[in-house]
């Protein structure tokens, strides 16, 4: 599988909401930046955040509109979107939609970084409504 295809597979995994399978497309040294520059490192820590964050968004969704690379350095340019879960139930008024992008590092057809690039701003109003 070349760089583009694997993220393609990484992608289509995601939407799947499977981490065991997102996990296997993962360096074992795998390094996820979120939004506003946190990390995670390792596949066993992100195998745990994203079980963690299927149970939060369980109907999470990316899409892409664009997709380049240079060797195997891959950038993704779409949209992402889901609704958070209140109380095991899925309000309308809990969708969200945004742009997004995503960078990827590709090692030996595997994803060794996954770094997002989004404003959630729409999530962030979404959880502090929930709070009140």
């Amino acid at each position: 599988m070349n760089a583009i295809e694997t993220v393609l597979s990484f992608l289509d995994r995601i939407n799947q909401r499977d981490p065991a399978k997102l996990a296997e497309l993962m360096t074992e040294d795998h390094v996820f930046i979120d939004g506003i520059g946190q990390a995670v490192r390792g596949r066993d820590k992100m195998l745990a955040a994203w079980k963690g964050y299927f149970a939060f968004c369980p109907d999470y969704w990316v899409s892409h509109e664009e997709i380049f690379a240079n060797n195997t350095v891959v950038a993704v340019f779409g949209a992402a979107g889901g609704t958070i879960a209140a109380e095991g139930k899925m309000p309308k008024e809990n969708q969200w939609r945004i742009p997004a992008a995503w960078l990827a590092i590709v090692e030996n057809g595997l994803v060794k970084q996954w770094r997002v690039y989004a404003d959630n701003k729409p999530v962030y109003d979404i959880i502090a409504k929930m709070k009140k």
